[in-house]
């Protein structure tokens, strides 16, 4: 077990108004570290953890795993943290290295201090977290909104992007079902009851595990009724930026997801990348790295093999 060092953050009524990321209360930031170290107890043991200052704020940030080589970063989905990759990290670190971030903005150990005004604000944290940990372009492998967080990176700065793969991604190639808005405008009210919260997070993962069965559910249900985050609209990328990308892509979309027709999303993306790697999983739920662990692993593995 690794100890988690919890760093000081935004908490109480007097963050209110400064447009930054920040736990409602005390309590709840009590409530989310105890959350954050079960879910950490879950994980292979970190080789290095590090907060990682740029212009908008600190940026948690684990290495995981020995060798050389260029490092696979993890940004994870919304309203999670590096805890959820505790199904995934066995897996990968087989293929190499691994560095995983908090999102900054997002519930987890990041602590934003200067507020985001749209993506390219977005893209500039996470260029210069990345531009601390590594002097070189990085593989990402971002899950739901991490994968978009890839994305807009790539878009914007390039020279940070070895290679690119994303999991049921959303704002890509396509934008939100109704049924995801939903789920977003009841994961934000303060007063929803613990047990609505539940099943918003099971609906997400097509039914197959109870939040509250699951030290990441846990997690991110604290999330959801703990932090609140003031993030721009996420802005889906134009046919032209999308085109400009050069670092090979790998995108793997959900046939069961509630986020978007996956197969209409896909038909999109191999008009917009040609040359890009795009599956549909068709037993996946948006939880997909949770569900298929093993195989993302090996398909990471063939993908990082052509690509470097």
């Amino acid at each position: 077990m690794t100890t988690v060092d919890f760093p000081e953050h935004n908490v109480g009524p007097s963050c209110k108004g400064k447009r930054i990321g920040y736990f409602r209360e005390a309590a709840g930031y009590t409530r989310y570290k105890s959350a954050y170290q079960a879910g950490f107890d879950q994980l292979p043991a970190p080789r290095e953890a590090v907060d990682v200052p740029t212009r908008f704020g600190t940026v948690r940030a684990y290495r995981f795993g020995e060798g050389g080589g260029t490092p696979l970063v993890l940004l994870p989905g919304r309203q999670a943290a590096t805890p959820m990759w505790a199904a995934n990290l066995a897996g990968l670190l087989e293929v190499r290295p691994v560095i995983t971030l908090d999102l900054l903005g997002e519930p987890g150990l990041s602590v934003q201090s200067e507020p985001f005004t749209d993506g390219l604000d977005q893209a500039a944290w996470l260029a210069e977290a990345l531009r601390g940990l590594q002097p070189g372009p990085v593989h990402l492998l971002g899950v739901s909104i991490g994968g978009w967080a890839a994305v807009n990176l790539a878009v914007h700065h390039p020279d940070r992007v070895a290679s690119l793969a994303i999991l049921d991604a959303p704002s890509v190639f396509g934008g939100f079902s109704w049924k995801m808005i939903a789920v977003s405008l009841g994961s934000v009210l303060p007063g929803m009851p613990e047990r609505w919260r539940n099943k918003l997070l099971s609906w997400i993962s097509g039914g197959v595990t109870a939040p509250e069965d699951a030290p990441e559910g846990k997690l991110i249900a604290s999330g959801m009724r703990d932090f609140a985050a003031y993030l721009p609209m996420t802005k889906q990328p134009t046919k032209q930026q999308l085109s400009a990308i050069t670092a090979p892509v790998l995108g793997i979309y959900a046939g069961r997801s509630i986020v978007h027709d996956s197969r209409r999303i896909v038909a999109k993306a191999r008009k917009a990348l040609p040359a890009a790697q795009l599956e549909v999983w068709p037993e996946a739920s948006h939880a997909i790295n949770g569900e298929f662990p093993q195989e993302i692993a090996d398909r990471m593995r063939k993908f990082l093999a052509d690509a470097s």
